[in-house]
């Protein structure tokens, strides 16, 4: 019996309902042309969930994600949760799944697609052929650490909290999925921290460093995380893998993702446990400010599908199909309003979903 994979899909906010409706469409089309099985549910998360239940995610929905393979999220957030308490604001949500699946490892990848070389705001030799994977580390660090909070001191004055903590555990395991996944590369890592001001950071390079004896054919390099903020607008394609915590990993991949054009090109995957579930979303947030506009741009949540295929269900075939009737589109000259270029195709969210649908049949062979 071929195997059946389980997906729950959370729109959540925003433009997270139209773009994950075109990775829907995909997914339907992989089980129509390459008869994948693929058993789907679907859920609420963020404010779509805060307006149905007074919480960002249900224990219904936690359940569920907790026993399929995937979950497919596409945006959280957005003003109308402006004033709602901080334990319930859509974002909640999303660090609750992260948290409770034990999703470790944030995989952000970097990849300035040829047809887009001229929409970075580097020049075209800095990003031709741009391939960078900034593994992030996702459940530890000062987004988590204890204590944290505000509180008012005796003198009337408020003070903020919040603790960068790691555990030797929570850096091998995050080192290990990077050495391996530059095995799979141009074998070179790159490890960044602020080891020169921070005890965190200090013990972060010494613990990379002890796992990196594990694999003697990756090339271990140690950056100051600022420093490879100012690397990466330098010259970008010096990196191959870098590893960091999870702040440094947030604003690191954020710098990363603008060398490529656009925020909305670009997937990611938050993984676990081997066997356990796994998660992918677009790394753009959920633009309330165009939302409903169909003008959205579904590429990002529709490459996070492809990382699902090649990550979570072994089929690295359908992934690369997937990848190359995006280059196809783009190399035709359509584009959404995030990537527009002069003597460009200006189209729809629908339209770039039916043109990727349109070079999926093409390459199919």
């Amino acid at each position: 019996m071929d195997k059946e994979y389980t997906i729950l899909m959370l729109p959540g906010d925003g433009i997270g309902p139209e773009i994950m409706g075109e990775a829907r469409r995909v997914i339907d089309w992989l089980g129509a042309k390459r008869n994948l099985k693929f058993k789907i549910h679907e859920g609420l998360v963020g404010g779509a969930a805060y307006d149905a239940h007074g919480m960002p995610l249900s224990p219904e929905i936690l359940e569920l994600a907790k026993q399929v393979d995937v979950v497919l999220l596409g945006a959280v957030g957005g003003p109308k949760w402006a004033g709602v308490d901080y334990d319930r604001r859509p974002e909640a949500g999303l660090l609750t799944l992260r948290k409770e699946l034990e999703l470790f490892a944030n995989l952000r990848p970097a990849i300035c697609f040829e047809a887009l070389v001229e929409a970075s705001s580097l020049k075209p030799e800095l990003v031709s052929g741009l391939d960078i994977m900034i593994v992030r580390e996702l459940t530890g660090g000062v987004y988590f650490g204890e204590p944290r909070g505000i509180e008012t001191l005796e003198n009337g004055e408020r003070r903020g909290v919040n603790t960068q903590v790691y555990t030797t555990s929570e850096i091998h395991r995050i080192a290990r999925v990077a050495f391996d996944l530059a095995g799979k590369r141009d074998g070179r890592v790159t490890s960044c921290e602020k080891a020169n001001v921070m005890e965190s950071g200090l013990l972060w390079r010494e613990e990379v460093t002890v796992i990196a004896a594990e694999y003697p054919e990756i090339k271990l390099d140690h950056m100051l995380a600022d420093s490879c903020a100012m690397q990466l607008v330098r010259a970008p394609k010096q990196f191959d893998v870098i590893v960091t915590d999870n702040l440094f990993g947030d604003l690191l991949s954020d710098v990363a993702a603008m060398l490529t054009g656009s925020l909305g090109m670009l997937p990611s995957a938050a993984l676990g446990a081997k066997g356990g579930c796994a998660m992918y979303e677009p790394v753009h947030g959920s633009a309330p400010d165009i939302a409903g506009r169909g003008i959205a741009n579904p590429i990002a949540t529709i490459l996070s599908l492809a990382m699902a295929l090649r990550y979570s269900f072994d089929c690295a075939t359908e992934a690369r199909l997937i990848e190359d009737a995006v280059q196809k589109v783009l190399a035709a000259g359509l584009r959404t309003a995030d990537i527009m270029q002069p003597g460009r195709e200006q189209v729809s969210t629908a339209v770039m979903g039916d043109s990727i649908i349109g070079a999926l049949d093409s390459l199919n062979k």
